[in-house]
């Protein structure tokens, strides 16, 4: 069913912001090889690389510790992350650093890296537990320099000064942001991408396009962030189709992390919404992939919105060549292409698909309610209303 664009938007682009872009960017094939020239530039000495086991086995820590070592430092790689970071996953990052008494951090891999590299850096750098720095704001002391290498185009989080770290006891994740925690160089080499199972890239690529789609809408979005969120949906509804034609295009995945890293941008300045506050309880009670839980919501939140957020939606739309962004039917056209990239992607289109208990969806409704992301939809969100958009994602 078609959303009409001629109802008023009442989602406002705000004039007035706070921005500065704490972030280096280095940009580039093969730019992993001035990881050496950059630790020196910021002061590091003995470097501890946060990645995972199937980062290992890519060889791409090695590059990075022959660069390292190339400069005259020190490095020790800790590969002990897993998918969705926990508290514990913390916990042995920090150990680690202790032992190896580092003075420099490196997140090298996906999200689930490069957050758990920084839920450490808050420990080291500030004492406590994880779990203090639930919230925004909450590290009184200097952080260590980081540098954060994505091997996904998906996250954006070597953007963004949030770590997501899931409590080891209850799943749920915890957004623990400051901006001291914010990489002082991104580096965004597209060849580390090459080595990406065609799964992994489905799941970060859709994950990717719904941050550029959200922080585009949101009621915090503002002129810098709208910026950033435009330019990152042009390249990612660009490249998106390519990189499942063909794996071997290096420009395609260039623009995919290039698109991927300013929507992370997009997300510092105006958060996220509804998806994902509709995916985090389907990852805590059914262990979703995250990017399948986003690919499985974001067209009915898109519709969801539609009334409120119409407009903007209908110049994402225009953007991606689907129609002009006043067509009466933009956001349903904008929905349904939504739903087109994941099935491209290969991923699931329902709820029923991936298993999910329908018997728990009043349980998923109060939790989606009540996650911090939902505070910034443009739709005011509701129990009632969120149960409703599991409804319509259970089938076809």
């Amino acid at each position: 069913m078609s959303t009409p664009l001629s109802s008023t938007s009442v989602v406002t682009e705000s004039l007035s912001f706070d921005f500065s872009l704490a972030t280096r960017i280095v940009s580039g094939p093969g730019t992993i090889n001035r990881i050496g020239e950059l630790v020196s530039a910021y002061g590091g000495s003995r470097v501890l690389i946060v990645t995972d086991k199937g980062l290992s086995a890519a060889g791409h820590d090695r590059r990075a510790v022959e660069s390292i070592e190339a400069a005259g430092h020190v490095a020790f790689i800790h590969d002990d992350v897993s998918p969705n970071p926990t508290t514990d996953d913390v916990e042995r990052a920090v150990t680690a650093a202790r032992n190896h008494e580092i003075d420099f951090l490196v997140g090298l891999g996906g999200g689930s890296s490069m957050d758990c590299a920084k839920g450490a850096n808050f420990v080291l750098s500030n004492g406590g537990r994880m779990e203090d720095y639930w919230g925004v704001g909450k590290a009184t002391k200097p952080m260590l320099p980081m540098i954060a290498i994505p091997t996904t185009a998906g996250t954006g989080s070597e953007a963004q000064s949030f770590a997501l770290i899931a409590n080891a006891q209850t799943h749920m994740k915890m957004a623990c942001g400051d901006k001291k925690a914010a990489a002082r160089v991104a580096i965004l080499d597209p060849e580390l991408t090459m080595t990406m199972p065609r799964s992994v890239a489905a799941v970060t690529a859709v994950d990717a396009l719904s941050h550029a789609l959200e922080t585009f809408v949101t009621t915090k979005r503002n002129a810098a962030s709208s910026l950033f969120s435009q330019q990152a949906w042009k390249l990612l509804t660009n490249g998106f189709p390519r990189i499942f034609q063909d794996e071997a295009d290096l420009e395609a995945r260039h623009q995919m992390l290039l698109g991927a890293h300013w929507a992370g941008a997009a997300i510092e300045q105006s958060m996220l919404g509804a998806t994902h506050a509709l995916a985090n309880p389907l990852s805590a009670h059914f262990n979703t992939v995250h990017g399948v839980a986003i690919g499985i919501m974001l067209p009915h939140v898109i519709r969801f919105n539609g009334p409120v957020a119409g407009k903007l939606y209908g110049q994402l739309a225009e953007w991606a060549g689907l129609c002009d962004a006043d067509h009466p039917t933009a956001v349903d056209q904008l929905a349904t292409y939504v739903s087109e990239l994941v099935a491209m992607a290969g991923l699931p289109g329902t709820l029923e698909a991936e298993g999910v208990e329908r018997s728990l969806f009043p349980t998923l409704a109060k939790e989606a309610a009540q996650q911090w992301t939902g505070s910034f939809n443009p739709r005011e969100v509701q129990p009632e209303l969120m149960q409703e958009l599991y409804e319509s994602a259970w089938t076809e």
